[in-house]
């Protein structure tokens, strides 16, 4: 006869199987979730979520937990996002997937004093968590403090310099231009190779006011595509 375990008593084979079933469904909630949220179908996304919610939250994948708060952050639906952000709290140290997501949602919901909180009381931040901070300052037209956050990141990823070109674009001042002069200089990136990020610093040079240095970038572009001349053409 099995030993039943501790653990509901189930034999040891029976539970190691249920628990399998519990994270392969786990996953599969996850993977249901982000179709759901690629076909703009959030409101949908969000009530599988609370159908198949467990207390026992150790079994929601990162993955489902961060489809639920995207969900959440395009209905702008807040308190989902703090009942959702109540169930995981104790994962919030390890997990930046997570922190970045209810950054992010609370951030578009305009509670910038809870995603600041959580922020700052992130030990280890990486380039994503900055990069949610300073679309959030920016979303909620605090482009000042998007711009000291920028500063903040030792080595920063492409999309934090995206980012960071469009504050300066909306700050307009000649500390901005000195600032994107001076990343410029030190960074390593092959600007040409990312469409996205070329077209952002033209802008941003463009709105400083050195048109002179656009022009000398936007020359160099081989393939030009119709947002760069857009820019250039402000």
């Amino acid at each position: 006869m099995w030993r039943r375990s501790l653990n509901g008593g189930l034999p040891p084979r029976m539970a190691f199987v249920k628990r399998s079933t519990i994270i392969r469904f786990a996953s599969n909630l996850g993977d249901q979730l982000k179709i759901l949220n690629d076909s703009k179908q959030f409101q949908q996304a969000l009530q599988l979520f609370h159908q198949h919610q467990k207390n026992n939250t150790e079994i929601l994948s990162s993955l489902t937990i961060t489809q639920a708060l995207k969900a959440c952050t395009h209905l702008r639906d807040i308190r989902s996002g703090i009942t959702i952000h109540a169930l995981v709290t104790s994962r919030t140290k390890d997990d930046h997937y997570i922190v970045t997501s209810l950054i992010h949602m609370y951030m578009q919901c305009g509670d910038i004093s809870s995603a600041e909180t959580l922020f700052h009381a992130t030990e280890t931040k990486d380039p994503s968590m900055y990069g949610a901070m300073m679309k959030g300052y920016l979303t909620n037209n605090e482009a000042q403090k998007a711009f000291e956050v920028f500063h903040q990141i030792q080595t920063p990823s492409e999309v934090n310099l995206i980012v960071f070109f469009q504050v300066c674009a909306d700050l307009k001042t000649q500390r901005a231009l000195n600032a994107m002069k001076k990343v410029l200089q030190q960074t390593r990136t092959n600007f040409h190779s990312n469409r996205r990020l070329v077209t952002s610093l033209l802008n941003a040079l463009v709105e400083c006011g050195d048109v002179e240095h656009a022009e000398k970038i936007f020359e160099t572009i081989k393939a030009k595509l119709l947002p760069m001349y857009g820019a250039m053409m402000k």
